[in-house]
């Protein structure tokens, strides 16, 4: 039988930093994932956002996987090649596409913390990067213990893969599955994602281990509430989100809300079809591109709408801006008019970005709105507005106090991440379930609320908390 072990390396505490690692009997392993740290979460060997070093032995590491692009799962990469890793950087042919352009900008943007080593590494990167399609098994180690990777869909962003790492010695078999992050069976334009026929071991993300979304239809209703808030007040609705995934959800949400709606009035003096949506994010402009050039990755509703002539990422009242100067002309003149408009910009967790330009200039002024669409880290800019808004109270932005006068509101029903009833399904629905569920990726009380709930429901599994 293979002998195996399983390391972690971060979101074993929270929810960034992912890391994992499974490693053999003779030190050979296989890394899953080197992301970056976000807020004041920290690995338990030192690592966080302003630690970045890979402090692990890496020597015997023959690849990486890449479960999807998001900062949290790939932003340490520039560091994990500066300690000499040389091997294959194994993800998805989608994800191979875009890792480049989300490391790029990284860089630019600072999350990186030192651009030197990144730009010194990214050529390195883009030359390492092996582009895998899915459903495919890929031999990494071949000797007396054989241990293959497989990709499958997960439905979080565009190329995002769950991951099936099948050891053999011998005629003995062992199946262990990393999710990545799972997506919701609903996110627009992404297929559901489809539960593996079998695994030993499951090692499982857990965000919202505690709780479920609302249906797509609430949670639709509700962001036009939100809007017609905002609009209600004459001000702007600021949407931090991720460049990846979230921004292109919103887009496509917004897109039906304003072809339901087009006559209708979003406030007095404001009509639908007359609104402004800018992107504010050259990273979101590149992807929503990419998003649009892999049409045959969406799902059929998405491809319905194009075949009836609508374009559900590429719509009339859409702006895209990519220079600096045009964003700083843009803030300074949203503050000053406090128009009527919906600014969607990062980064999703307000720790950098453009939408902190934005938060300065608007945070105080009460005829604005902020949405929250995604989970905001502890430690995160994006969790004091959220904790401290609605009590009036302020946020620390670049080391300088900001009182929060605009309204605040958040819709978890538009995470991409599955909820508790969708991890639940993506354990019960294997035609052989797991003996063991190992939880990260979550704070605490998600962690504990999901063991509980796969335990009540499957009393044969062993399910651990790292």
């Amino acid at each position: 039988m293979p002998v195996w072990r399983i390391s972690h390396h971060g979101a074993v505490d929270g929810v960034t930093g992912s890391c994992h690692q499974l490693s053999l009997a003779d030190g050979q392993s296989l890394l899953i994932d080197c992301g970056l740290f976000q807020g004041a979460e920290t690995s338990r060997e030192g690592a966080s956002a302003e630690r970045l070093a890979v402090n692990f032995p890496i020597g015997r590491v023959r690849a990486l996987v890449v479960t999807h692009v998001h900062i949290d799962h790939v932003g340490r990469l520039p560091h994990l090649l500066a300690a000499g890793y040389r091997g294959p950087i194994l993800c998805s042919e989608a994800s191979a596409k875009l890792l480049p352009l989300v490391l790029e900008d990284a860089i630019k943007v600072g999350f990186t913390r030192e651009r030197a080593l990144g730009e010194r590494f990214l050529e390195q990167t883009r030359r390492q990067i092996v582009a895998l399609p899915y459903k495919e098994w890929q031999t990494v180690i071949d000797g007396e213990v054989v241990l293959r990777v497989k990709l499958s869909p997960a439905g979080h962003i565009l190329g995002s893969a769950y991951v099936e790492c099948e050891l053999r010695q011998g005629s003995e078999r062992r199946r262990i599955v990393f999710s990545g992050d799972l997506g919701a069976p609903h996110t627009p334009l992404l297929p559901a994602p489809r539960s593996p026929y079998a695994a030993d071991v499951v090692v499982l993300e857990s965000t919202y281990g505690d709780r479920c979304h609302e249906s797509r239809r609430d949670r639709r209703q509700r962001l036009q509430a939100v809007c017609e808030h905002a609009f209600g007040n004459k001000g702007a609705l600021l949407i931090p989100a991720f460049s990846i995934g979230r921004t292109q959800e919103l887009l496509y949400e917004l897109e039906e809300i304003i072809h339901r709606n087009r006559q209708r009035a979003a406030a007095p003096g404001v009509r639908w079809e007359d609104l402004d949506i800018i992107v504010d994010s050259p990273l979101a402009a590149d992807f929503t591109n990419g998003y649009m050039q892999l049409r045959q990755h969406w799902d059929a509703e998405a491809r319905r709408k194009l075949a009836a002539g609508r374009h559900p990422l590429d719509f009339e009242q859409l702006t895209t801006i990519d220079d600096h100067a045009t964003h700083l002309r843009a803030v300074e003149y949203l503050a000053r008019t406090a128009r009527p408009v919906i600014v969607i910009a990062a980064s999703g967790m307000c720790s950098g970005g453009r939408i902190v330009n934005y938060l300065k200039a608007m945070l105080g002024d009460p005829r604005h709105d902020i949405l929250f669409t995604g989970y905001q880290a502890a430690g995160t800019p994006g969790r004091d507005i959220q904790r401290y808004g609605p009590k009036g109270g302020h946020v620390e932005l670049d080391g300088q106090r900001y009182p929060i006068r605009a309204a605040v509101h958040t819709l978890g029903g538009y995470s991409a991440h599955a909820d508790q009833k969708d991890l639940l399904n993506f354990i019960g629905r294997m035609r052989r379930p797991p003996r063991q569920v190992r939880l990260v990726h979550g704070e605490e009380a998600a962690k504990r609320a999901l063991a509980a709930a796969i335990r009540e429901r499957h009393p044969g599994i062993e399910v651990l908390v790292p």
